[in-house]
Formats: C-alpha cells, structure tokens, sequence
C-alpha cells in the first residue's frame, strides 16, 4: 500500500470513470464529490434534497469538471426497488460504475442505552448500514464489469472503538466495517474489485458539530486535508488493496 503521508495523485487519476458518492450535498462527501470531479471523474451525485443537490451539480459544472448527474434518495426510506432503481438509473444514463463512496450517515443524539429508542436505531442503521449494503448490492452487476472499481466506506472513530453514549450510531459503524470486511472477503478472486474503509477522526463538518458542540472549530481537520486518502482508494493506484481500515 502507497505511503498516503506523501501520496500524490497525477491530475487525471479518474479520467473516464465514474462515481457514485453518497450525501454528496455536505461535509466530506461534498468536497469529495467536487475532488473527484476535479481529477477527472464523472461524478454521481447523492442526497436527500434536491435543491442542494442542484447547487453541488451547478457548482462542478461551472468549474469545467465532467458533467456529473444527480439523484435523488431519502435512505432512511429506500427500500430494494429503491436502491435497484437508482443503479438502473447510472447505467441507463452512464452506461457504467466504477466507484462507490458510502459516505451518507445519520445521527439521532448522545444518549445512554436506555434512554435510545427502538425507531431510533431503526433509522440510523437503515442510513448507516442497510443502506450501504442494499446500494452495494444493487450497483455490484456495474462494478463487476468495470475493469477497476472500488467501494470505499466512511466508517467512525466511535464505530471503530465503541463508546458510551454512541449506541445505535457506533453499532451502525461497527457493523459498516464489518459490512466492508466481508464483502471484500468476497471478491478476494476478483481482481478488478476492491472494498476499504476510512476513519476519518475529527473533520469540519456538520455532523461533527451536532456531536461535539463545544469543540473548537479550530481543532478539526478541513475535510479537504482528507482527499488524498480518499483519491487513493477509490482510484486505481489502489488495485489489490482490500479490506483495509485507514484510521486519518
């Protein structure tokens, strides 16, 4: 595996290919989503509101990247024919998929397990675990004949090593690297396909405002400081890495 500390992407890392990001409209899958664009990929869009997801589009268009395409899903809501439907979608417009970002997540509150809710872990692992299974599974036949493509999953310091108070979130999490090992278990004799997680630790973003409202906004990582690490997996100077976990 590459040194990530000095890893140096070339400008057209992802010429020609395309992917797919998930809640792509904030935080690390924004920046990743317009990062991808910029070397070259055509990207997929995902979110949950249209309207943002139209001023992420209207902003990789503008800069002169390829032109990406959008869709949008609510996962809390997603069912098979959703997920079926949405890799339909690529390859009736695009033809193909080479990349999968998981990178949409959802969080209810700090609490202790007994005060959490049944509905409420329903709706965090549907987003955080169902759905990156069920999305997997749908875009697998695209994937399959990509001559290169990788899934990358976004998991969490608090999934990687549970916590008090995280719950249902860090379940999800915990259970999203385990989703990762075993499909790249899985396509261990495809040499074409690769699954790899990251931690991203401490990152501006809004969901690290929700769970940490007291930090100093001064002590997290920019999501940009990231996007070498994301440009590595999901691009081909990864080919034969698999079933890793890089803690940022």
């Amino acid at each position: 595996m590459a040194n990530l500390h000095t890893y140096k992407p070339t400008p057209d890392l992802l010429k020609g290919r395309v992917i797919l990001v998930t809640g792509a409209t904030r935080g690390i899958g924004r920046v990743a989503a317009l990062t991808f664009a910029a070397y070259g990929a055509t990207v997929v869009l995902h979110g949950r509101d249209v309207s943002v997801l139209e001023k992420v589009y209207d902003e990789i268009r503008d800069k002169g990247y390829p032109e990406p395409a959008a869709i949008a899903l609510d996962l809390e809501r997603a069912g098979t024919r959703d997920f079926d439907g949405l890799a339909h979608a690529i390859e009736s417009r695009l033809g193909r998929l080479d990349g999968l970002l998981h990178n949409a997540a959802h969080f209810e509150k700090l609490s202790a397990l007994e005060l959490q809710t049944a509905e409420e872990w329903s709706r965090t692992l549907q987003v955080n675990l169902i759905a990156p299974f069920a999305l997997t599974q749908a875009c697998a036949r695209l994937l399959k004949t990509s001559p290169d493509a990788a899934v990358v999953f976004t998991s969490e310091t608090h999934g990687h090593v549970p916590a008090p108070y995280w719950g249902g979130y860090a379940a999800s999490k915990a259970g999203l690297e385990a989703l990762m090992k075993i499909q790249a278990a899985e396509w261990e004799t495809l040499a074409n396909l690769r699954a790899n997680a990251v931690v991203p630790g401490p990152v501006e973003s809004p969901l690290r405002a929700k769970t940490h409202p007291g930090e100093l906004a001064a002590s997290r990582r920019m999501p940009e400081n990231l996007m070498p690490v994301y440009l590595y997996l999901i691009g081909p100077d990864s080919r034969g890495v698999s079933g890793k976990i890089i803690a940022c």
